[in-house]
């Protein structure tokens, strides 16, 4: 095994691992500050990815159906959130789980009913095409790499929106203690409502460029909404921090199990053997690392970090 095929690994797994990020930064959002459980936040994934390939497809122009996937997705939360959402604040959580599964199945059939039941494809820019020349003789994906640097700019900017502004104290202090902030004059029915709008356009966001590395369709959100899950509660819940090292350790194990095991198993088995034994488990090693995690820290990496 070379150094450099070993080193374009860790960026794929860096690469999925920020993807994971933004669709777990606004969960984790709306899960801290509302304590409400969204199973549909998979579902703005996908709608942000099928406004981004359509208004791709009808421009010709990547960049525009970027900015519908966020305008979708946000706009789906919104109406979301207004018409059903707001409903449930004060329900048992087992009401908010139906609520929100029952919202998978109407977007799925919506999807379907638009776009039909076949994948869309999302063309990746020229500008964006091809590879980047790094050290150690890697060559990169440009576009991949530009999943990354997004990524990290995004990350940087929640953080300093969260712990810097005036938003991001009303959002931590509506964490913290809903009736007080409300009682201090804060309309909290438009901050939920705002917040719950940002996760949806992260999540939207995701969708979209993840629509340029594989296809389009309908169900594409809710494996990655697992993996979401697993992501917060190891990061901790409402921890704009936990969410993204968290991210990042879970694209990290995922991609490298994949990457070493198989190999490593080779050394003791027939080649298919040690496939397929390797594949299994490189796909629980993301609930393993997560078990490791509750095990040494219950309530996440950053759990009593409301940042």
């Amino acid at each position: 095994m070379s150094i450099s095929l070993f080193l374009e690994q860790v960026l794929n797994g860096l690469q999925f691992g920020v993807m994971l990020f933004l669709m777990s930064a606004g969960l984790t959002l709306v899960f801290g500050v509302m304590g409400l459980i969204n199973l549909a936040h998979g579902s703005l994934y996908m709608i942000g990815a099928f406004a981004a390939a359509a208004i791709a497809s009808w421009t010709g122009s990547f960049w525009l159906g970027l900015v519908a996937s966020l305008m979708a997705a946000a706009i789906a939360g919104v109406i979301v959130e207004i018409v059903i959402i707001r409903r449930l604040y004060k329900r048992d959580h087992l009401d908010q789980v139906l609520a929100t599964f029952a919202l998978i199945l109407l977007f799925s059939e919506a999807m379907r009913w638009i776009f039909g039941a076949f994948p869309l494809f999302l063309d990746v820019p020229e500008i964006l095409s091809g590879t980047l020349s790094l050290p150690l003789g890697i060559e990169y994906s440009k576009y991949r790499m530009m999943i990354i640097v997004v990524g990290i700019l995004i990350a940087v900017g929640l953080f300093s929106l969260i712990s810097k502004t005036r938003l991001g104290v009303r959002i931590r202090a509506g964490e913290s203690d809903r009736e007080m902030i409300a009682a201090l004059g804060v309309d909290i029915s438009k901050l939920y409502t705002l917040v719950f709008a940002l996760g949806a356009a992260l999540a939207g966001l995701a969708g979209a460029m993840v629509g340029a590395i594989q296809s389009v369709e309908v169900g594409m959100g809710e494996p990655v909404l697992i993996l979401a899950f697993v992501v917060i509660v190891i990061g901790g819940i409402g921890s704009i921090k936990g969410a993204l090292v968290g991210a990042i350790l879970v694209g990290l194990t995922d991609t490298l199990g994949r990457f070493l095991l198989p190999s490593f198993f080779k050394i003791f088995l027939n080649p298919s053997s040690a496939t397929d034994i390797g594949s299994a488990l490189s796909s629980m090693m993301i609930y393993i690392l997560m078990a490791a995690v509750l095990i040494w820290k219950p309530s996440g990496l950053f759990g009593n970090n409301a940042k």
